[in-house]
């Protein structure tokens, strides 16, 4: 047999300024208990790297020849499809790293009927999917947080019962499926379900160094990798070969470390005092202290094993609603070390039964840390690009559950979680021709209607063999490309909604204007919640600004709303007409989308020659257009009325709505009303 050629990926050992990250890769790997890896960072910060590097170092895998879901020849399951194994023989092979696309389908993860075999040999047969070829390895998902909810449902069964199981299409098969789960995302384009996000043990998030010498060196070994491979993997053949024997080392050793009664007691303060929800936290918590421990070397876990285990695994579990800031007070952290942390046994180093030194347990406070440095600082939204620091910020309220936004389904919709549509998954309404090499879920009873009248014609005459029927054979169906029908389903999408805000010193009141803001943070809420798409344009001063282009990070939105100053003239034209390129732009990258308009506004423009009726010609082009949309009355209800924004309601052909009229509450029904419409 031909060996391998060398790897020319990335060395693991190479990768510069990523320890936490390193670490947690490395600690999953010890302890594949622990649950996986969540890496969050902004772009170009070397997460897929890193990921794809670590299975140059961990050691390879011992797997029953033939077998195709990589049964444990010490262990083979006892319903492995591919089974029984009795007495297998064993081959070793390297370490497995699968990886799921974001684009793919519920078939490629989880097997399905092989349906060539089907159709010509009328056998029922499973084709393994990208489940079964990760068992016993690592499974790797780039943007996980663009994942398909379908996909992360999978994901979820499979990672709770560390099994995978497939009913469909007459076949019936249950197999292994246990991996360690890496994910990366860029929290940008939007955040995990809290469900998906609970089943990674351990997250780290990722920043670039702003150290100058740090970028320099990483800019260094990057060079040096693309301008010569295999030298620069050459040269770190030594760090790479003592990380892969520590790993190996930390395995074995991981069954002999001892988690004493103080480390638990330790570990359960310290979770309770994050306020973490069930007790997931703790047993993660706890086997990342015993891994730590491992890869250290020692048999006893001690305080620096809690301490490491929990800055990987408690940030991305304390948040407390969906617009939480992940991230952990490393202040509070240890603080808890120090309250959690028994006294030492000998009492005689100080007669007050504690330690006089400063160290884990001595009771002495930390430096005070200046407060422009401190987290609440650190945490302070900057002022939206475009908008003048200035002006009233009004806050908004407490936020409140809406009610489902939904609309009859027309056309093709982007897989979601709102309104009815055709989409990519859902249950079967129906059939279609396949064009081209078009891929999807095959419909297995509407492919055979389709193949069976031409089977004459394709030469199958039913029995072939010898005279009298000796040697009879049924020969298989005749399939060609045109016949293959694919499944239409029904299932709901994903919506656009685009708010469009007046920021001017017209808006009055900050009384008024938190209305406006709690109706748009819990319209907000729900969008988190069904996997919308959400923007922020705003207009004040003399100019509009798009503080968010559309985005699934709706945290983004949040922050950029509730930081949204008012004061200025009103450019209500400009706003119009910046709402319209952004879903001109949105239209171009995501066509299947459909789109909602919320103008919020007095309906005033006092910028810039004949204002109003620049703002009228603009709604009218919009309304050519056909977008949909709602109109929210923000002028007070004292006093004269001009009855603008109704006007400009009728130029758009929008809803309208007068903000003295509905509270919060109801300007998440109007809008639903209109997307019902």
């Amino acid at each position: 047999m031909r060996p391998a050629p060398p790897s020319t990926g990335f060395p693991f050992t190479a990768v510069v300024g990523m320890e936490d990250l390193q670490l947690a890769l490395i600690l999953a790997t010890i302890s594949p208990a622990i649950g996986g890896v969540l890496i969050r960072g902004e772009k170009g910060t070397a997460k897929s790297t890193a990921v794809r590097a670590l299975t140059e170092i961990l050691p390879p895998v011992d797997v029953v020849p033939g077998c195709r879901f990589s049964c444990d020849p010490e262990a083979p399951a006892a319903d492995c499809p591919d089974g029984p194994h009795d007495a297998p023989e064993t081959v070793s092979r390297a370490a497995r790293l699968v990886e799921l696309p974001v684009g793919a389908t519920e078939d490629r993860v989880l097997g399905s009927l092989h349906l060539e075999k089907a159709l010509a040999e009328g056998v029922t047969a499973y084709e393994p999917g990208l489940l079964a070829a990760a068992h016993r390895g690592l499974l790797y998902v780039d943007e996980v947080n663009l994942l398909h909810d379908h996909l992360v449902d999978v994901l979820l069964d499979a990672a709770a019962m560390g099994r995978a199981t497939v009913e469909r299409d007459g076949v019936s098969v249950t197999h292994p499926a246990r991996f360690v789960l890496v994910g990366t995302m860029n929290p940008e384009e939007g955040e995990l379900r809290p469900q998906l996000l609970d089943r990674f043990g351990l997250t780290v998030d990722v920043v670039a160094s702003r150290d100058p010498a740090v970028r320099v060196e990483v800019m260094r070994a990057r060079l040096s990798y693309e301008a010569d491979p295999a030298a620069f993997v050459t040269r770190y053949d030594g760090p790479q070969r003592e990380l892969a024997e520590r790993i190996v080392k930390a395995r074995d050793l991981l069954s002999e470390v001892i988690l004493t009664d103080s480390a638990l007691r330790q570990i359960a303060e310290i979770c309770a005092s994050f306020d973490v929800d069930g007790m997931r936290a703790d047993l993660v918590t706890a086997r990342t202290a015993v891994a730590h421990a491992a890869w250290s070397g020692r048999t006893v876990v001690e305080v620096e094993d809690v301490r490491a285990a929990a800055k990987l695994a408690l940030p991305h579990r304390r948040r407390r609603n969906p617009f939480d800031a992940p991230g952990m007070d490393e202040d509070q952290l240890e603080q808890a070390i120090q309250d959690s942390t028994p006294p030492p046994p000998d009492p005689d180093d100080d007669p007050d039964g504690g330690p006089d030194d400063g160290g884990p347990g001595g009771g002495i406070d930390p430096e005070p840390t200046d407060s422009s440095d401190g987290p609440d600082a650190a945490s302070t939204e900057q002022s939206v690009p475009g908008q003048a620091p200035s002006g009233d910020v009004a806050g908004s309220s407490e936020p409140y559950k809406a009610r489902l936004l939904s609309v009859q389904a027309a056309g093709a919709g982007v897989a979601g979680r709102r309104s009815r549509a055709i989409t990519e998954v859902g249950r079967v309404v129906g059939d279609r021709a396949r064009v081209g090499r078009e891929s999807g879920r095959p419909h297995l009873l509407a492919t055979i209607r389709a193949a069976a009248p031409h089977q004459h014609a394709r030469g199958r005459h039913g029995f072939e063999g010898g005279a009298g029927g000796a040697g009879r054979r049924r020969r298989g169906l005749v399939v060609r490309a045109g016949d293959v029908r694919l499944s239409v389903r029904e299932g709901r999408e994903g919506n656009l909604v685009l708010f469009c805000v007046d920021a001017s010193g017209s808006m009055g009141t900050k009384r008024r204007m938190s209305e406006v803001k709690t109706a748009i943070v819990s319209l907000l809420l729900d969008a988190y919640q069904r996997r919308d798409t959400v923007g922020l344009v705003t207009f004040a001063g003399a100019e509009a600004t798009v503080a968010l282009p559309p985005t699934g990070s709706v945290e983004t939105a949040v922050r950029r709303l509730e930081s949204l100053p008012t004061g200025g003239r009103t450019p209500l034209a400009e706003g119009l007409l910046q709402a319209a390129e952004v879903l001109r732009i949105a239209a171009i990258r995501d066509p299947r989308r459909r789109p909602l308009l919320v103008l919020v506004t007095d309906g005033r423009a006092t910028h810039g020659d004949q204002a109003f009726a620049r703002a009228k010609q603009a709604a009218g082009w919009l309304a050519q257009r056909g977008i949909a949309t709602v109109v929210v009355d923000c002028e007070p209800r004292r006093g004269v009325r001009l009855g603008l924004a109704g006007e400009l309601a009728g130029d758009l052909g929008a809803e309208y709505l007068d903000l003295g009229d509905v509270a919060a509450g109801n300007l998440v029904r109007a809008v639903t009303d209109r997307k019902a419409a």
